[in-house]
């Protein structure tokens, strides 16, 4: 016990009991480093003999072996990610609808814009016109959906960092599922 730390209240959350007294301003306010309270305590003590007595293996006992790193298979990996990203983008109704908004808006503009001309077709510039219409709508769906998945992409990334380093996929199995 550590005088002035307050004892924790019935039915209070132990994480944030502790996040409380143990904050930089508890310390301030009790004038105690908690940490150096910890160092010289006799718990730490106790604590370092057991970890050392606990990593030392039984005698006659071999490492651990697994055949490979992931748990999985690549294309259990590949199912995973999959089903993860269908999920992240069905719960993300703002980012679809925005896409199929801009869709919609391109289909209309060119459309008015190109109606009838493919009845009028009298030369290869004519042919070219409806070419460059139909790539003008790829473009511009392509480029606003580029620019829309960014914010998403950028959640996800971080998220993918973090279950990679926990070794629950390759990132090959995840880049397909993209």
């Amino acid at each position: 016990e550590i005088p002035g730390v307050p004892k924790i209240k019935e039915k209070c959350n132990p994480a944030t009991w502790m996040l409380d007294v143990s904050s930089a301003a508890a310390e301030v306010r009790l004038k105690i480093d908690f940490a150096e309270s910890y160092k010289s305590s006799t718990m730490h003590q106790r604590n370092k003999a057991l970890v050392k007595e606990l990593s030392k293996p039984p005698p006659g006992t071999s490492d651990l072996y697994f055949p490979s790193q992931y748990s999985q298979s690549s294309f259990g990996q590949f199912k995973f990610c999959l089903w993860k990203q269908w999920w992240t983008y069905w719960r993300s109704p703002d980012y679809n609808l925005v896409r199929m908004f801009f869709a919609f808006v391109t289909a209309l503009v060119l459309g008015v814009i190109f109606w009838r001309v493919g009845l009028k077709m009298r030369s290869s510039g004519d042919l070219l016109v409806i070419v460059g219409s139909m790539y003008a709508a790829v473009m511009f769906v392509g480029c606003e959906n580029c620019i829309c998945v960014q914010p998403v992409v950028a959640v996800e990334r971080t998220v993918f960092y973090r279950e990679q380093a926990a070794g629950m996929y390759s990132a090959i199995p995840y880049a397909l599922a993209q």
